[in-house]
Order: structure tokens, then C-alpha cells, then sequence
């Protein structure tokens, strides 16, 4: 992940509903949650939040797959691993090896 990618992100998470969506659907995988069901978990409109879903997918921290009439949402853990290591990779003054068990964690989706 590059910079300008990373700030995508940032940007998208920025924002209260967002960061929940992301949180709820790292917390439903691997079998994700259909859009109406996000919604009402976390209290919020669809058409408010076909808009979060679509800047978060956007930024490409969601992915979304049609089954039917429903789309189903999952986190991308490819993008939000991504994220991670780009924040921890110039860690620990130039000692890297104190931040490998967080990295360990991050590279096995743990």
C-alpha cells in the first residue's frame, strides 16, 4: 500500500458509521452480512448507508458479492492488512523485530 492509498483509507474511516461498518464486518467473516442486515445492526438508514458502503468500497476496505437479490459485504482483510503493515513498516527506530509478533498477527488475519 502506498501512501495515497493509505489516505483513502483514512479518509473512509474517518467517519463514525464507516469505522463501525469496517469493525462489524471484521467481526462477521469470513461469512460477511448483507447490506440491510449492516444497517440494521448499527441503527442506520439504507440509503445513508448504501452511501457509506459505497465510499468504503471504494477505498476498497469492503468487497461485495450478489447472491440473488441481496449483496453481501465483507471486510477486505487484503486492504486493511495492507494498512497495517504500511503504518508499522518504519517501526521501532529502525528495529523492526520488535514490532514482528504485531506483523505475525496481522499477516495470519489473526
Amino acid at each position: 500500500m502506498d501512501k495515497n492509498d493509505a489516505l483513502t483509507c483514512f479518509d473512509a474511516l474517518s467517519q463514525e458509521t464507516r469505522l463501525d461498518v469496517v469493525r462489524l464486518l471484521i467481526r462477521s467473516a469470513p461469512e460477511g452480512l448483507p447490506a440491510g442486515e449492516i444497517g440494521e445492526r448499527l441503527g442506520i438508514r439504507q440509503n445513508t448507508m448504501s452511501s457509506h458502503l459505497k465510499v468504503l468500497a471504494q477505498a476498497r476496505l469492503i468487497t461485495a458479492v450478489r447472491e440473488g437479490r441481496i449483496i453481501r459485504y465483507h471486510a477486505d482483510f487484503s486492504a486493511v492488512r495492507g494498512l497495517i503493515v504500511f503504518l508499522m513498516e518504519d517501526c521501532c527506530g529502525g528495529n523492526p523485530e520488535l514490532c514482528q509478533p504485531v506483523l505475525d498477527k496481522v499477516k495470519c488475519g489473526c
